[in-house]
């Protein structure tokens, strides 16, 4: 395990507030292939201008950001955010808002086949474009000083969920062997990760190939994986051979995706160097408490449009969703801050 210490950095670091709020951009990236990639980019701007709610609709709780405004100047970290399976950016942006709100860049792809928007089968089963889609974000950003400001090159980060967890911890230096993991299936078929093995084309020979694949970049500098999918393809030799740290989250409650933690999030800790990893099992989360806070009565509305992914919006018995959000926040925040060697600037703290 890391030390507990520099989880147990002075609270005085914790009490930031950046600017009243932060920018945002839309962009639409394009490769020489033609192939479009989503990213919504939150980062340090001045607290003047019109703000404006995003992700927020009848069923979630949005974040307020201020459109298009000029960045801060100076370098800032980078944060890129890979979301879960059939997600997209605004299930993360409660941890986007508060990063960019403590002075970073934060970079939060759609990945195609995989994000609400796009479930095209096809798309679905490149999942090795995952990581690579993390990079393409990473480069963009380091290259577009004037739309975001500047990205401070040895400070970079990743954080992901559930499938974005996979994609984050590939990036890290975790290797994925679709053998290793259809052979885990076999033993465990009713885990949630066993039943997308078709959708994802990981029993698919021509993807195989790319999936095991080296997916490390070693600009990346920290990792957070929030309750991780797929985790039992890592090989345990290259999930030993990280030489970043990484801070792993899982949901104590698993029982509604199916994604027991000593089988996914505990098997990335248990295989990590400990001088490398830090692993705690958030009490009162399920899989879906890293998404966004949930509005009275979501829960009817989303059964009326899709019967059944209400458990979207549930938590442990008795927990508060917006609770464990701050207490995420917090712990995130503390892991990054330390890991990076980052200081939030005077002039956006209380």
């Amino acid at each position: 395990m890391l030390r507990k210490g520099f989880l147990l950095i002075s609270a005085l670091l914790f009490c930031l507030q950046v600017q009243a709020y932060p920018g945002f951009r839309q962009i639409t990236l394009s490769d020489r292939k033609g192939e479009p990639l989503e990213v919504a980019v939150w980062y340090p701007a001045p607290s003047t201008g019109i703000t404006e709610n995003i992700g927020d609709n009848p069923a979630f709780v949005g974040v307020t950001v201020i459109r298009n405004a000029f960045p801060i100047q100076g370098e800032h970290p980078l944060l890129v955010i890979s979301h879960g399976y059939n997600g997209n950016w605004r299930n993360l942006s409660w941890i986007a808002e508060a990063m960019a709100m403590q002075g970073y860049i934060v970079a939060a792809p759609d990945h195609p086949g995989t994000t609400t928007f796009n479930q095209a089968p096809a798309d679905a089963k490149r999942l090795w474009r995952r990581p690579r889609d993390i990079t393409r974000v990473i480069d963009f950003a380091i290259n577009s000083p004037g739309l975001f400001g500047k990205t401070d090159k040895n400070r970079i980060a990743v954080l992901g969920h559930s499938l974005g967890g996979w994609t984050v911890m590939s990036l890290a230096g975790a290797r994925f062997d679709p053998a290793r993991f259809l052979h885990d299936c076999r033993q465990q078929p009713e885990r949630g990760d066993c039943k997308l093995t078709e959708k994802l084309g990981i029993d698919e020979k021509v993807a195989q190939k790319k999936l095991s694949a080296d997916n490390r970049d070693t600009r990346i500098r920290a990792a957070v994986s929030l309750d991780t999918g797929l985790a039992p393809g890592f090989t345990p030799h290259s999930l030993l051979d990280i030489n970043i740290p990484v801070l792993v989250l899982a949901a104590r409650n698993d029982r509604l995706a199916e994604l027991p933690f000593r089988q996914e999030s505990g098997y990335i800790a248990a295989r990590m160097d400990p001088r490398r990893v830090q692993f705690e099992v958030i009490d009162g989360a399920t899989h879906f408490s890293f998404m966004q806070v949930c509005k009275t009565g979501a829960e009817e509305l989303i059964d009326e449009e899709s019967p059944g992914d209400s458990i979207v919006c549930r938590d442990g018995n008795g927990a508060s969703r917006a609770d464990i959000h701050k207490k995420l926040v917090r712990e995130i925040s503390l892991f990054l801050n330390s890991s990076l060697n980052y200081h939030v600037p005077a002039d956006e703290t209380k």
